[in-house]
């Protein structure tokens, strides 16, 4: 019998020991711009690494607010200019009193201006005089890069590291609530799922769809992949062919319940839950950077600064058990301008 012969893996090890040199000499150039304060606790406690960044949380903490409906905090903010301008994220906001907590703990009062409803931004105005504009970075965020939290307080609220660049986030999946004709190519609604936007909008079994808000559809995966745009909520117009004759449908985009599917919890939602609350809004953002700093959902709307105090953009959504995401500062500069042009044109009329 033949023995297998054992190879050592000489080449490799040079190789791995460079691997971990480079390593050791990275973590050391990263570390040399910490505060001193930090020490080699910084490898056991959060606590001694959020008290070491205090200096960070001083320079940033008077152009951040805590937005509070009917006196329960819901959000952090971000103060844009000194005539009390913050955006915040827009669907923590809900119908109430708005008031907010200022850094020297004193509470005013807020008023709603405009959201945007795509990136779900909104725009606030403090009745408060001469606050304090957050700073914006320049240059590009670069994965590895620290990213911390600041709050109100003396102490950040959390820190971790942007873990992925600024992308795309697609919406939530949503349906318009059929299940398609498999004996064909093309969009053929096969059945219809109870009470989600296709039943409610009357369509029924054997209908075929040829367009969705007037863009042509040919086939089933075309027919997906444009319905994946859409999120939840929205309500698209669906040209329908049914037999001789054709016509429109309104259909709103739902997000079925697990049992309406049949297919019960899905297992990233699952993974989510373990790991705490997640926003109400997660998803469906144009740009976003993701970093792994574990927040709040109330903790969003507030900025998202690196190691000089300087805004990397806002805190948007906590988005799963390691992932929170930020929309990037010139995405945010923007959706400013945009709000503070409706916002006059809307006093003007």
């Amino acid at each position: 019998m033949i023995q297998p012969r054992f190879v050592p893996c000489r080449r490799r090890l040079p190789f791995a020991l460079g691997l971990g040199l480079l390593a050791q000499i990275a973590f050391a150039q990263e570390a040399a711009r910490l505060p001193d304060t930090l020490g080699r606790s910084r490898l056991r406690s959060g606590d001694d690494n959020l008290r070491a960044l205090a200096p960070v949380s001083e320079a940033t903490r008077r152009s951040i607010v805590k937005l509070n409906v009917d006196g329960a905090t819901v959000a952090l903010g971000t103060v844009v200019d000194t005539n009390g301008l913050t955006l915040t994220k827009a669907s923590e906001i809900k119908p109430g009193k708005l008031t907010c907590w200022l850094a020297g703990g004193r509470q005013v009062a807020a008023e709603l201006i405009g959201v945007d409803e795509e990136d779900d931004v909104a725009l606030v105005r403090i009745q408060a005089q001469g606050l304090k504009p957050i700073a914006w970075a320049a240059g590009e965020v670069s994965i590895g890069q620290w990213a911390i939290t600041p709050g109100i307080e003396g102490v950040p609220h959390a820190v971790g590291i942007v873990s992925a660049l600024p992308r795309r986030i697609r919406p939530q999946r949503a349906f318009i609530g059929v299940q398609f004709d498999f004996n064909t190519s093309t969009p053929k609604i096969g059945e219809l799922l109870p009470g989600l936007g296709a039943e409610k909008a009357g369509l029924r079994a054997g209908d075929i769809i040829l367009a969705v808000n007037q863009a042509a559809v040919t086939n089933r995966e075309q027919m997906v992949e444009t319905l994946r745009e859409f999120r939840a909520g929205q309500t698209i117009t669906l040209h329908v062919q049914r037999e001789g004759r054709q016509f429109d449908a309104e259909v709103q985009m739902l997000v079925p319940r697990p049992d309406q599917l049949g297919l019960g919890f899905f297992p990233q939602d699952r993974l989510n839950l373990l790991g705490g609350d997640v926003s109400q809004r997660a998803e469906g953002f144009e740009q976003a950077i993701q970093h792994d700093t574990v927040l709040q959902p109330w903790l969003c709307g507030g900025p998202l600064v690196n190691l000089d105090g300087k805004a990397l953009g806002i805190n948007i959504a906590r988005a799963g058990r390691v992932a929170t995401y930020a929309l990037p500062s010139k995405l945010v500069k923007r959706i400013l301008e945009n709000l503070k042009g409706k916002a006059g044109r809307t006093r003007a009329s």
